[in-house]
């Protein structure tokens, strides 16, 4: 017990834990309703101490792991395929976050690196685009998610690129394909 209350006093004169954290928690808690202004409190309260414990965690990083050792492998790259929604790399799929997918216009073929980090988290970058062509068609949604329909074939989209638009089914929305290669996923350019 000593021992850590003399670790949290260091975090605290490092300036990476705020002094006005309250450690103690509370074991009986009475059975109420929480209203929206305390629930938004405790959400930004969250933010900060994930925030805060994030910091610490690089801290530590810096500290526990040698400049040469991270310099030298400390993260993985993997090169692959976007097939739409993931990234392949043979019978390997990684995800590809939507929001990132959708802004870079990201297109079935295009060649991704990734960057796998040390804490784990995933840097993706466009490193190959494939030749591409634009299309218009009317936008319809199904059970499975949002889809573009061209005369007679169609291609699927992400969500996260019609809600960006506020696009909903019957608009004409311009998308960009493949030039040469067939394919079941389109990125969105806009609404025409």
């Amino acid at each position: 017990m000593f021992e850590r209350k003399r670790e949290l006093k260091s975090f605290i004169v490092l300036g990476l834990i705020p002094r006005t954290i309250n450690i103690k928690i509370k074991t009986k808690m009475k059975k109420k309703k929480i209203s929206e202004a305390k629930l938004s409190t405790l959400k930004s309260e969250l933010e900060r101490l994930e925030s805060t414990i994030l910091r610490i965690k690089q801290a530590i990083n810096e500290i526990l792991i040698p400049e040469m050792q991270r310099e030298s492998g400390g993260e993985q790259v993997v090169e692959g395929v976007f097939d739409g929604e993931f990234m392949q790399k043979g019978e390997k799929k990684y995800p590809v976050p939507p929001n990132y997918a959708s802004k870079s216009k990201l297109v079935e073929g295009d060649k991704l690196k990734l960057k796998i980090e040390e804490d784990g988290s995933f840097i993706y970058k466009q490193i190959e685009p494939i030749e591409r062509k634009n299309l218009i068609g009317i936008l319809e949604e199904d059970e499975k998610g949002f889809k573009v329909k061209v005369k007679d074939k169609t291609f699927r989209v992400l969500s996260a690129s019609i809600t960006y638009y506020n696009a909903k089914a019957g608009d004409e929305i311009a998308i960009i394909v493949p030039e040469e290669k067939e394919s079941k996923w389109a990125a969105v350019e806009g609404l025409v």
